[in-house]
């Protein structure tokens, strides 16, 4: 009886610690040394070509939880530094889907190397040297697979899409936000669509299987982005190789 109560209190301290820990874990200092971007990113070099701006995104554990962090790198002097963050942020509610493995509908974040070459919001203009698009009440991005026009951004009576998603949406979560190019060139049906850094609903709230962050973040991140440094997401991998 002595031995089943101990192991009853075990467990219920580990479970009030678990609420404590994270806490006092998670914070802002960067989990990324400068002096370690180099050696970070050498397994990418022939994916990230020419680029000199990459958003990184990372998750950081803190006994049973995690959280998730964009670091914004940028390449002076063939050095990769960092410019800014971390950044929290969330993903897709199921977390992130194995390069090539993501599908349509499916709740998660795809993982790789992908380009940033377009921003999207609901005001006229924005502070970025990317290009940029406004969204309006009849843009649609659709996300049936049957259709022709699957993942591309068209307009209402372009498209006799069955499935679709409106751009401007009732809240700000579209405010702002950058299209992740992934499965854009070519498109492969059903492998997903509809992938941005967009705006979080709430920092507790994942997402479809886009990435989000604070309103006030990714202003900055835009203001920050350039596209001459032919800017890309990383994402995911960090996740591959732990597995």
């Amino acid at each position: 009886m002595y031995i089943k109560r101990r192991i009853i209190n075990i467990f219920f301290m580990l479970f009030l610690t678990s609420f404590f820990i994270p806490s006092c874990r998670f914070t802002d200092s960067p989990i990324i040394n400068k002096g370690d971007n180099k050696v970070l990113l050498a397994a990418y070099e022939t994916q990230i070509g020419q680029s000199k701006q990459i958003l990184l995104l990372q998750k950081e554990r803190a006994f049973l939880f995690s959280k998730y962090f964009v670091y914004a790198l940028e390449k002076k002097n063939d050095r990769w530094n960092l410019a800014f963050g971390p950044l929290e942020a969330v993903i897709g509610k199921n977390g992130f889907a194995p390069s090539g493995k993501k599908r349509e509908g499916d709740g998660k974040t795809p993982s790789g190397i992908f380009l940033l070459k377009r921003t999207f919001g609901y005001n006229k203009f924005i502070s970025s040297k990317m290009p940029y698009q406004q969204v309006l009440e009849d843009d649609l991005w659709v996300d049936d697979p049957e259709d022709s026009s699957y993942n591309q951004w068209v307009k209402e009576n372009k498209t006799k899409a069955t499935s679709f998603e409106k751009m401007r949406r009732t809240d700000n979560q579209y405010k702002y936000g950058i299209v992740i190019e992934y499965n854009t060139d070519p498109v492969i049906k059903s492998h997903g669509s509809a992938i941005f850094f967009h705006v979080w609903k709430a920092k507790s709230s994942s997402t479809a299987g886009c990435v989000a962050v604070s309103e006030e973040n990714l202003v900055k991140i835009l203001a920050w982005l350039d596209p001459s440094f032919n800017p890309l997401i990383i994402m995911g991998i960090s996740e591959e190789d732990d597995l």
